[in-house]
């Protein structure tokens, strides 16, 4: 028997509109735990409404936005055990990373990875300098040659982005003075071919914004 699907539609509109509301989350233009009318969103985007809600389904499957009957959609916030979720499953993924960039990466890999961190130096405002650092991270995990790995971390990414908006939502002070030189030792690192030097300032790194967020765990 001749399998029967349904014909394939264009989402091209409601991708466009989940970028754009994305990229304004991230910009800061919509605060954790603001309000997305789908309303308002339509009349600024020039869209109808129903790109706008298939949009906010895709942006609550990355863990960008939730939905309640009672207010609608909001930008996520994100709960004490999120952010240790996070952090864990992000440091458990970076660790592999970080092994195998070490292990294998080329010297163009590296040298992608140093552009990323240099251009931390060129951050305007801490939000660009969150975009900088998932980027330098998107590069890390690109030079792994991992495809499994690179897919991990592309399901968590939005939501990495956001935990580094809440980190300096609580705190901005030395971001964007500290968080390029950090960086550049992270390069050093992965550059010496030093797995456990590498693994440890990675580790510290990632620290710093958990403790930030996690006041007991700096007791």
């Amino acid at each position: 028997m001749t399998a029967r699907v349904a014909p394939a539609r264009r989402r091209g509109l409601a991708d466009e509109v989940a970028d754009s509301i994305r990229d304004a989350i991230f910009s800061g233009a919509y605060e954790l735990g603001a309000q997305l009318r789908e309303v308002e969103l339509a009349a600024a985007l020039e869209v109808s409404r129903g790109p706008v809600r298939e949009a906010l389904l895709r942006l609550e499957r990355e863990g960008l936005v939730r939905s309640a009957w009672h207010r609608g959609a909001t930008v996520m916030t994100l709960s004490p055990t999120d952010i240790a979720e996070l952090d864990s499953l992000r440091g458990a993924l970076e660790r592999l990373a970080v092994e195998q960039v070490v292990a294998h990466a080329c010297d163009d890999d590296l040298a992608t990875i140093e552009l990323a961190a240099t251009r931390m130096a060129r951050a305007e405002d801490e939000h660009a300098m969150v975009r900088c650092d998932i980027e330098f991270h998107d590069a890390v995990y690109a030079a792994a040659g991992h495809r499994r790995l690179a897919e991990a971390w592309g399901a968590i990414r939005s939501q990495v982005h956001l935990f580094l908006l809440t980190r300096i939502g609580v705190s901005a002070e030395g971001y964007l003075s500290h968080i390029p030189d950090e960086h550049r030792e992270l390069v050093a690192a992965l550059r010496s071919r030093d797995a456990t030097a590498a693994l440890d300032l990675f580790a510290t790194h990632r620290r710093h914004a958990f403790e930030l967020l996690t006041p007991q765990a700096r007791r």
